[in-house]
């Protein structure tokens, strides 16, 4: 496979769980897509934002890599010290395993500089040539802030001052928000009911992709006619309302399925559903639904709350049913709302 041809990447070094990978970012391009899918054991990884695959030799050769660029015995060691504070922390399992990722590929971008010699000063240049360069959002360059952060302060003593490391300024970005009728049609569309309940659950109590996937069958409480969402972001328990409709979904998939530890489960009994799996019994749906919109299934989630907003219900209680720790996240809803927006006339109207 000849990469020369293609658009600009970068191949960097990497340990994903554990194990020594290559990760390659590139900007989107279709025909760089499909050829390294080619590439035996090649995967995408969301934590890494890339396309990774197996550190050999030949992989190296292929990606261009000195072969002397390899995670060093002091930067494993310290990233499993900090993998081992932030679990004695409980931070979550994702949390644990996006900063450890992050540490590694901030290691691996300073792979001949001893840790202890890094400065605030090579932070900005990381964020320059590596999180700028490669246009990467601010969300994403939050996280190996807040991974740098915390290693230096609580792990490493160095000539990092963690208190002056800057955080990008977050983007203003409105919520993408699809109409009731485009909701109806995405649920209406897959014809297998584990697929449709799902999704249903997901719209109908504004679930993030890892509640529902957490869900087990006695957080449905049919008799209060309540949803309990146990330790979701935040590390935080809360209850959402259960709509009678969407219970006569769940009753219709939980007696053809009868699923034993988590309430949707994958092939195999008793595993739980995978990410990868519902990403893509949401791009089926959108497909078969016709909607050409870039959607991903926290748009449901976003239409959820703005739907709420328009029927009249208060903001305060809409932080609740969306697990908001502040009222300034959820009041972004606020101005993607069109109940108000469209009783505006337009002077236009009067010329």
């Amino acid at each position: 496979m000849d990469m020369s041809t293609l658009n600009k990447w970068i191949a960097k070094p990497t340990i994903h769980n554990k194990i020594k990978r290559i990760a390659v970012y590139f900007e989107k391009n279709a025909d760089l897509n499909a050829r390294i899918k080619k590439l035996e054991d090649a995967r995408w990884s969301n934590t890494l934002k890339a396309w990774h695959l197996p550190d050999t030799e030949e992989n190296r050769k292929r990606f261009k890599i000195d072969l002397l660029v390899v995670p060093s015995e002091v930067q494993i060691q310290k990233t499993e010290q900090f993998k081992r504070w932030l679990s004695s922390k409980r931070y979550s399992p994702n949390t644990i395993k996006t900063y450890t990722e992050a540490l590694i590929t901030f290691f691996n971008f300073y792979h001949d500089k001893s840790i202890e010699a890094i400065t605030n000063e090579d932070v900005i240049t990381f964020n320059n040539d590596y999180i700028l360069k490669n246009n990467f959002s601010s969300s994403y360059q939050n996280q190996f802030v807040n991974a740098i952060k915390l290693f230096f302060r609580q792990i490493q003593g160095a000539n990092m001052n963690a208190d002056l490391v800057h955080r990008p300024k977050r983007q203003k970005l409105l919520p993408n928000v699809l109409s009731k009728q485009e909701i109806k049609q995405i649920l209406n569309a897959p014809t297998n009911i584990k697929h449709k309940a799902m999704l249903s659950l997901i719209y109908s109590c504004g679930l993030r992709r890892s509640e529902l996937l957490n869900l087990k069958p006695n957080d449905i409480d049919s008799k209060r006619g309540v949803i309990i969402i146990r330790q979701s972001k935040g590390r935080k328990d809360r209850i959402t309302p259960l709509s009678d409709k969407i219970l006569e979904i769940l009753r219709e998939y939980y007696m053809g399925y009868k699923p034993k530890i988590w309430l949707f489960e994958g092939q195999s009994s008793g595993t739980q559903y995978s990410e990868q799996s519902l990403q893509s019994v949401f791009k089926q749906a959108l497909e078969k639904a016709n909607i050409r919109k870039p959607a991903t299934l926290h748009w449901l989630r976003h239409s959820y709350a703005t739907h709420l907003l328009e029927s009249g219900t208060d903001l305060r209680y809409i932080q609740e049913l969306l697990g908001h720790n502040s009222s300034k996240t959820t009041e972004i809803y606020t101005h993607v709302s069109t109940k108000n927006i469209q009783q505006i006339k337009s002077p236009f109207d009067d010329l």
